[in-house]
């Protein structure tokens, strides 16, 4: 492997979601919360409002459609580029012909909405996954300023999460980060951490923002010693379960290290090879530290989540949706799986498809 530059990197992580749940009111709350924030970034007033009609018809086709669901709205900076994302989730019934939805002006329904097709046609970036009789997920991605859509072609490989807190909650104690590093020799690779703060509520919450400012902070070298690193941090707090994986899709190999209940897996087609984890509890009792390092396949996906999914999911029961973007992928998995009453949080990286 060619000499790493720490400074010569891109971070990416965690940050507040705005989660609405399916109610009569979601259209409308979800209208303002669209506003508050594509103005928080900047966004001028005719794109808002486009933002503001796509984000309504997603609550509306929920409340038409869906047998249960959910919106998240939050603001990202996908390499240094800010943007309002709308991510729509629902447990069904899902949809057979993606491609009529998707025309626009028609409406599932028949009634009153402008369609799929319209929240495709104002957003800048647009997937969307879905497993007839389970479920949809959806993004639409809107940025701050006037520019092409799709971010341009990028050997940068593609990380994406989302978490959710308990019902009753405010903040979530599940989080996760990202790092690319670029070596001298021209290879790319991430380091990822995922953590599930203990218990829930504030203190597991102020658990994962330690774990990450101090992931952040670090060198980033071997997965191990980032543990360890995380671990001297962690003292005093709640404590964590944690995992951090060094993949290089380049030469199709991840390194990794975990202590704890978090799921790992190297998915490629209709497989998923499990990392393994040590136990213990980071910021407590941390075990001898091994390493473990796991194949790569061409195009396999990493996905890190807490146990406020199950793990008893299959790639097999869910065709087409790891070529999909990892944000598409983190929402479809974590509307499928995340059926526990617990925090939730994944992350999913990719090599980059540019």
């Amino acid at each position: 492997m060619g000499a790493v530059n720490p400074a010569s990197g891109d971070e990416t992580e965690a940050g507040d979601v705005v989660w609405l749940r399916l109610d009569v009111a979601v259209a409308a709350a979800a209208r303002r919360e669209a506003a508050r924030l594509a103005r928080r970034i900047g966004m001028a007033p005719v794109r808002v409002a486009e933002a503001e009609l796509a984000v309504t018809e997603a609550a509306t086709n929920l409340q038409k459609h869906a047998r249960d669901g959910a919106l998240a709205l939050r603001v990202t900076a996908p390499r240094g580029r800010a943007a309002l994302e709308l991510l729509s989730l629902d447990s069904g019934p899902g949809m057979t012909d993606l491609g009529s939805a998707l025309t626009d002006g028609v409406s599932g329904s028949g009634t009153l909405g402008v369609g799929m097709g319209a929240i495709a046609r104002f957003a800048d970036v647009f997937d969307v996954h879905s497993l007839p009789g389970r479920g949809t997920a959806l993004l639409a991605r809107f940025w701050a300023e006037d520019g092409p859509g799709p971010l341009p072609d990028s050997d940068e490989p593609e990380v994406a999460g989302l978490t959710r807190p308990i019902s009753g909650e405010e903040v979530c104690g599940d989080t996760w980060a990202a790092r690319t590093e670029h070596g001298s020799d021209g290879a790319r690779t991430v380091t990822v951490m995922m953590c599930d703060g203990l218990g829930h509520g504030p203190l597991a919450a102020l658990a994962g923002e330690r774990a990450r400012a101090a992931f952040r902070a670090g060198a980033h070298r071997s997965p191990q010693d980032v543990v360890r690193a995380l671990h001297a941090e962690l003292r005093g707090s709640r404590g964590a379960a944690i995992t951090v994986a060094r993949a290089d899709f380049s030469r199709g190999v991840v390194e990794h290290c975990g202590v704890g209940n978090v799921s790992a897996f190297v998915v490629g087609g209709e497989k998923r090879v499990p990392l393994l984890s040590l136990p213990g509890i980071v910021g407590h009792q941390l075990p001898a530290l091994r390493p473990f390092r796991t194949a790569l396949e061409p195009g396999a996906v990493l996905v890190m989540h807490s146990d406020g999914l199950s793990d008893r999911w299959s790639p097999a029961d869910l065709p087409g949706l790891f070529t999909r973007q990892p944000t598409v992928v983190a929402a479809q998995l974590l509307g499928q799986a995340g059926v526990r009453r617990d925090d939730a949080g994944i992350v999913v990286a990719r090599a980059a498809r540019g």
